[in-house]
């Protein structure tokens, strides 16, 4: 198209386009196969495809959406090349869920590995630089569980496909707060254990015999702060 052959109230070129009315029965005919054919290939790939995605899994569908955009839209295209792309993407997802269910060693390498976040109410600092994962993420996380302060937090996981899981605390032990530091009033409702403070960084308690300047033993700060309960 030229330069001189686009002005703004061509409608009829902005709304239908410079194609034939039959094109668009065509249009209904492609859109119905580029349908059946993502249906059928998240069947062959399994029921993941409908859950959360992992890497391969998310990888596998961004492949389709690029198959499958071009040929609904384009005339000079045929459906033909979108379906061998499908098969393609479909076997290579099997074949990678096949040995990563055979090896532990590939699925780790595949899939990702899970990372342990928080172990016994206090934050693993190393394994929380491995994910990318800000302090403020993951208190975020916990506050949409109804937690208030780490004690409560006996296991934090972050799963392969980035999905978190918790497991409490049957009997919580005094944590670090991680209620926002803005909302003071409803952190002054929160009761404090007297005599106990936590590492303001990752929550590790701090021992009765270190003084306040001493350095946390897990994440290496000085900086302590009331123990909550």
């Amino acid at each position: 198209m030229k330069k001189d052959d686009i002005y703004l109230y061509d409608w009829q070129r902005i709304l239908i386009g410079e194609v034939p009315g039959m094109f668009y029965v065509e249009i209904i005919i492609r859109a119905t196969a580029i349908y059946l054919l993502l249906v059928i290939t998240m069947r062959l790939m399994g029921r993941r495809m409908a859950s959360q995605l992992s890497r391969n899994e998310m990888a596998a569908m961004i492949s389709m959406a690029a198959a499958v955009g071009v040929p609904i839209l384009d005339a000079h295209r045929g459906l033909l090349p979108a379906y061998v792309i499908g098969v393609v993407v479909v076997f290579t997802q099997r074949i990678v869920s096949y040995y990563a269910a055979k090896s532990q060693r590939f699925e780790a390498i595949s899939q990702g590995n899970i990372s342990r976040l928080i172990e016994n109410s206090v934050i693993q600092m190393p394994a929380m630089k491995e994910a990318r994962l800000s302090r403020e993420l993951l208190f975020a996380q916990l506050r949409s569980s109804g937690l208030t302060h780490l004690g409560h937090v006996k296991r934090m996981y972050m799963e392969a496909n980035g999905a978190f899981t918790l497991i409490e605390e049957t009997e919580p032990r005094p944590g670090l707060s991680i209620l926002p530091e803005w909302d003071t009033e409803f952190i002054d409702q929160q009761e404090k254990v007297p005599g106990k403070n936590v590492c303001y960084h990752c929550g590790n308690p701090q021992p009765e015999a270190k003084a306040q300047s001493d350095a946390c033993d897990k994440c290496g700060y000085s900086d302590w702060v009331p123990a909550f309960k």
